[in-house]
């Protein structure tokens, strides 16, 4: 049997193409394929060649559309012993080539020649043409290059122009040699005979018969070369006469021979007018064909017979069903054949027929046919064929190479557009993939593939038919298998060079993990050039996640956006399966990308039995543009191999659809699909990276509550460009703690330049436990107490800093994405704050001393003037703490007691200050941040598990005026009244007074320092004001009546009478007696003699803004506390009223009531004054604490003493 057979295959002239001489291989693929090209010289292109030398038997020659074709038989061919029988196939001319830079004895090529054509006797013509010629060879023995047609060096379009015309040429030889033939077989006639003839006996009746057949055969060889000249008309006569013969003569073989002719020339014909009738003609007369040969018992010609009627009727779609049935009959009559070479031949052309229709799986099941019995031959180059047929096979079982697969897939126009088709287009490939699930057909299939390429000494194709086996069908591999597989892997690679790659994967499995963002410290920021703040707008704003109000894209919203810069490393994490049941070792792996701007870095890993394992994957990125982590490159059983993403993911959804036995990354504990999808990814030109550090240490700072310490962060920039802007800011939880930034420490460091760092001062100050903290904290004993604050309640630092404003390539100027961005550095100030001392309780004490009588009283002062006057010297602080009160008229002295408890195991010293206004003057003992600060004491120490009270002396303050609106609490306090504010002047008055109480609160300090470093500030503010709020109405208002004593007008003291002075008693003239003077003198100014009756005067003021009717009444008092006025023992007399005396001050007023006395005994005195009030208004029950209207209050004034000596 013959390969290729067709019904048109009877016009065909077959030329015989080998090589003379020695060619390189490029030279002779380079010269076949100018000969090839003509398999068509049309007949009007030949007619300056043809000669006529007597009338052409061809009476019907088709000039102007005819043609005569060729089929090159490149490599030689065996003489078939049926060329007698069709003249088609006859080797009918022979052309050699020869390339003369390789040959250049042209003598030995044309012997060469000349033997090769004695094995084709049948040939008419030959040529042998040799090509680059020198001018030596060119001037040789004409005799020696009687064969040989000379193609001199010249360009490839003159060549082929050359190999045209003699092309020409050799087919108008052929038709002349046709013309000759004919008219030789018709006047003499010729003898034909077939190897069917020579098997037959030579009886009589056997010659008688031959005669009479002679005839018949002669006219259907004949009709043969008709067609071969390309005269189907001339032919189909021809095929007639003879098909009447044979008929009449019995000769059923060359009866159907005749047939075959005339379809072929019927075909022929009528070219390009295919029709039914036609159709129906051709089969007909073929199916008459096949049963002459039938009948005859050649069952190769009727295999031939059908496969010619089965290509011919493949190409209508709608009688597919008729071609199978021919074809099958035929696969049916395969058995019969004896040559195994014939069943190969009848194999391939049906596995080729069944592939032109479409019936991929039953072209598959013959190609593997095929294979088998290349196999059956114990040879290499069987075994190649058997590889190359089990290749193209692959495609049909889906285990297809995927090197054929990729080639496929750029060859195919339908495959691209389908891969446009979207979501659906992807899950029918995976369907189609895993069709009918061939597990078991598939293995049988690739272990075909692996034997072939081991008998053909082809490891690289045994590798990755191995991989491809051990890659699809593990699960249903035995253990032992899979070993075997592995080794089987490993032979292959041994005989590999090293460093081969392979496109088909085998293990591991590797999918894409994840792609981890950037760190806090390299985190990326759009830049917005031409705004100061250019990192604003760069996070999203708002507490939802989604606006419908957004703008959206609509391209590709669910794949991620990641920025990568040039020259820094990134990572990527990739899960890494190995579902068999060997250890897998993996010599190295890395990162796959779709461009060369990416240097990977390769690691290795090895991988237990049924295990799977997520690694890290880095890389740096080494110019800007687009990239894409396509997948990994795998160096595993000594071949490189590169595994996809998309292949691992098709795979997974196909497990998920049930179309695959077992997911590979089960194992992993992941019982959910997981789908990463591929991020998109840009890489940006190189930006700075800062690096923190804190100095000292990089783990949390450990801090009592309050205390106060400085942190310096040093930031390095290890990045290749400088940095040229940068901006510090706070962001988080408990900003408060953080006091200060140095700012202007980072902008004078700019721009700071690759390599080089720069130290930011940043002071932090410990806030305070809360009570459930403490708590938890007092589980686990007193010494753990503390709070840390974790990510995300801690304060951090944030700093947007960014580059040199350089574009991107050459981008527009105004377009802000050209810009490379900027970055944001978030240093958290991870602080543990542990429980230091702790204030107990706030409480305020008073101590009045008496007053000295005098001739004038202190005036009222302003409110809010509660600020001491400082001496420059120590001797006047107690001046300055122990004042006459103006509304009392003795000496008081206010002190605010801290209680505090130390429970921690270290020991505390603590130090009392008052801030207050800066002076003029530059001689105030310290000043800090324009405030003059006051140590009043010495350091107190606290050790551990003790505790101290500290007193705090208070400035004198009271304020001028007592108003109802002082009382407007909305709340009710220990007082229990309730006064509503009516007025907006009350209002602010009660501000004021809020105001005045924060002032005074705010000045004290209780700072505590704890060894050398560590120190702090207690926070007693509320504290502070909480005690202040509980004793307002004590420390803070006025007594609603002032009672101050003075001397008389006319009085000098030590006996002296004072004339030069008068008397004004409204006067603000302050004493100028101070306290220090009269504790630190025997004999104070002011003193009265005894037995003299002195003038005094009672001076009553009210201070508030209604008058007050009274009955005042005046005591005086001994050191023993006896009443001097009254009694059997009185030792003071008067003249005057002291008691009863109904008195009413005006609003804001005062009263003076004058009396005088006469001291009998020297000594110490105490005058008091006192007054009933019997009809008080809201403001003096308020002050009094009483809410009856009918109960009288009495209110009494501070003592004055009277120091009384002897007469002289």
């Amino acid at each position: 049997m013959e390969p290729d057979v067709s019904i048109e295959g009877g016009c065909t002239i077959r030329i015989v193409v080998l090589p003379v001489g020695h060619i390189p291989g490029s030279h002779m693929r380079d010269y076949v394929s100018m000969v090839v090209r003509h398999t068509k010289v049309d007949l009007s292109s030949i007619s300056s060649f043809y000669t006529e030398h007597q009338k052409s038997p061809f009476a019907h020659q088709p000039w102007d559309t005819g043609s005569l074709r060729f089929k090159f038989l490149v490599g030689g061919a065996q003489q078939s012993p049926w060329d007698e029988f069709q003249a088609h196939r006859k080797i009918l001319g022979v052309i050699g080539l020869c390339h003369c830079p390789s040959s250049p004895d042209l003598g030995i090529v044309h012997d060469q020649f000349t033997t090769i054509c004695k094995a084709y006797p049948a040939a008419l013509i030959t040529r042998c043409f040799a090509f680059h010629p020198s001018d030596l060879q060119l001037e040789g023995d004409d005799k020696k290059r009687q064969h040989l047609i000379m193609f001199p060096p010249t360009d490839w379009k003159t060549l082929e122009f050359h190999m045209q015309t003699l092309m020409q040429d050799l087919a108008a030889s052929l038709l002349m040699d046709f013309e000759s033939w004919v008219l030789r077989a018709e006047s003499a006639g010729t003898i034909l005979k077939t190897p069917l003839d020579s098997q037959a006996s030579l009886s009589s009746e056997e010659v008688i018969k031959a005669k009479k057949r002679r005839l018949g055969r002669a006219q259907k060889t004949i009709g043969d070369y008709c067609l071969l000249a390309g005269s189907p008309v001339d032919a189909n006569a021809h095929y007639s006469t003879a098909i009447e013969l044979a008929r009449l003569t019995g000769d059923q073989f060359w009866h159907a021979g005749a047939i075959e002719g005339s379809v072929c020339a019927l075909v022929i014909d009528r070219m390009g007018q295919k029709d039914q009738m036609l159709e129906e003609e051709v089969k007909y007369r073929y199916y008459e064909v096949i049963q002459l040969y039938r009948r005859v018992s050649t069952i190769s010609f009727e295999l031939e017979a059908t496969l010619k009627l089965a290509r011919f009727l493949c190409s209508r779609r709608e009688i597919a069903k008729e071609v199978v049935e021919l074809l099958m009959s035929a696969a049916d009559g395969a058995k019969a054949l004896i040559d195994a070479s014939d069943r190969l031949v009848l194999n391939v052309e049906i596995a080729r027929l069944f592939g032109a229709l479409g019936y991929e799986r039953k072209a598959a099941f013959f190609s593997r046919q095929v294979a088998q019995l290349y196999l059956q031959q114990d040879n290499c180059w069987a075994a190649i064929s058997a590889l190359q047929v089990l290749a193209m096979t692959s495609k049909s079982y889906r285990v297809q190479s995927k090197a054929a697969m990729n080639r496929s897939r750029h060859s195919s126009d339908e495959v691209q557009s389908a891969c446009s088709d979207g979501v659906r287009s992807q899950t029918q490939s995976i369907a189609a993939l895993f069709e009918s699930q061939w597990s078991t057909l598939q293995m049988v299939v690739l272990k075909e593939i692996l034997l072939s390429a081991v008998r053909a000494g082809d490891p690289l194709a045994a590798w990755s038919a191995a991989a491809r086996l051990l890659r699809l069908h593990y699960p249903l591999i035995t253990p032992a298998g899979q070993s075997g597989l592995s080794n089987a892997l490993t032979a292959s690679a041994e005989r590999l060079p090293c460093g081969t790659r392979c496109a088909d994967p085998a293990l591991p499995f590797a999918r894409l993990y994840s792609i981890p963002s950037l760190p806090s410290q390299m985190e990326i920021v759009k830049r917005i050039p031409g705004k100061e703040d250019w990192w604003a707008g760069s996070a999203p704003s708002g507490p939802f996640i989604y606006t419908p109000f957004g703008k959206g894209d609509t391209s590709d919203d669910k794949k991620q956006e990641i920025i990568w810069i040039v020259g820094e490393p990134v990572q990527v994490l990739v899960e890494l399966a190995n579902p068999c049941t060997f250890e897998l070792s993996v010599e190295s792996i890395y990162l796959s990308v779709n461009s060369e701007n990416f240097e990977a870095f390769p690691t290795s890993v090895t991988l237990l039995p049924n295990t799977s394992q997520v690694i890290s994957l880095s890389g740096i990125p080494t110019s800007v543009g687009p990239l894409t982590v396509e997948g990994c490159i795998v160096h595993c059983f000594g071949v490189i191999t590169e595994h996809l993403f998309r292949d691992v993911d098709d795979l997974l959804l196909g497990a998920g659809q049930g179309l695959v036995l077992v997911d590979p990354f089960r194992s992993s504990g992941f019982p959910k699909l997981r789908n990463v999808p591929n991020p998109n990814i840009s890489v940006v030109p190189s930006l700075p990276l800062l690096i923190p550090h804190v100095v000292g240490g990089d783990g949390s700072t450990v801090l009592y509550e309050g205390e106060i310490r400085d942190i310096q962060i040093s930031l390095a920039n290890a990045g290749a460009v400088p940095v040229v802007e940068a901006n510090i800011s706070l962001s988080g939880k408990q900003q408060e703690n953080v006091i200060s930034i140095g700012h202007e420490m980072l902008q004078s460091a700019l721009p700071l330049q690759p390599g080089a760092s720069v130290v930011i001062p940043v002071r932090l100050q410990a806030g305070q436990l809360n009570l459930e903290l403490e708590n938890v904290g007092n589980r686990n004993g007193p010494g753990n107490v503390g709070r840390i604050f974790k990510e995300g309640n801690s304060p951090s630092l944030v700093i947007h800093y960014a580059g040199t404003l350089a574009q991107v390539g050459d981008s527009i100027q105004n377009d802000s994405c050209s810009y490379p961005p900027g970055r944001r550095l978030t240093v958290p100030l991870q602080v543990r704050v542990l429980q230091g001392l702790c204030l107990v309780q706030a409480r305020l004490l008073s101590m009045e001393i008496p007053a000295e009588i005098s001739r004038t009283l202190p005036a009222p002062s302003a409110a809010g003037q509660y600020i001491m006057d400082r001496g420059t010297t120590t001797e006047n602080i107690a001046d300055s703490l122990v004042k006459i009160d103006p509304y009392r008229g003795s000496w008081g002295l206010r002190l605010l007691e801290l209680e505090f408890r130390n429970p921690t195991e270290v020991m505390f010293e603590i130090t009392v200050c008052i801030q207050g206004n800066k002076r003029e003057d530059e001689n105030t003992e310290t000043v800090k941040d324009g405030q003059t600060v006051d140590c009043l004491y010495p350091t107190t120490r606290i050790d551990r598990d003790y505790g101290a009270r500290v007193l705090i002396p208070l400035e004198h303050f009271k304020l001028p005026v007592l108003d109802k609106s002082f009382f407007g609490m909305e709340t009710k306090g220990k007082e229990g009244f309730v006064v509503k504010i009516s007025s907006n002047a009350e209002k602010q008055t009660k501000a004021e007074l809020n105001a005045a109480i924060k002032d005074l609160t705010s000045r004290i300090k209780v700072k505590w320092q704890s060894g050398r470093n560590s120190f702090g500030e207690m926070n007693i503010k509320d504290a502070v004001q909480e005690a202040l709020q509980t004793s307002v109405m004590d420390v803070l208002l006025p007594d609603p009546l002032t009672f101050g004593f003075r001397l008389g007008r006319n009085h000098s003291s030590n006996g002296i009478t004072d004339t030069s002075q008068e008397a004004n008693l409204n006067a603000p003239i302050i004493e100028t007696e101070s306290y220090s003077d009269f504790r630190g003198k025997g004999q104070p100014k002011g003193s009265i003699l005894a037995h003299e009756l002195t003038p005094l005067e009672i001076l009553v003021r009210n201070n508030t803004k209604e008058a007050i009717r009274m009955i005042l009444s005046i005591t005086c008092r001994d050191v023993a506390g006896e009443n001097c006025f009254d009694g059997s023992k009185a030792t003071v007399l008067w003249a005057g009223v002291l008691s009863g005396i109904e008195v009413e001050v005006p609003p804001l007023g005062e009263a003076i009531h004058p009396f005088a006395v006469c001291f009998l005994v020297p000594g110490e005195y105490t005058l008091l004054g006192a007054a009933v009030i019997h009809q008080a208004n809201e403001i003096l029950r308020a002050r009094a604490r009483t809410d009856s209207a009918q109960e009288p209050i009495f209110c009494s004034g501070p003592p004055f003493r009277v120091h009384v000596i002897g007469t002289l």
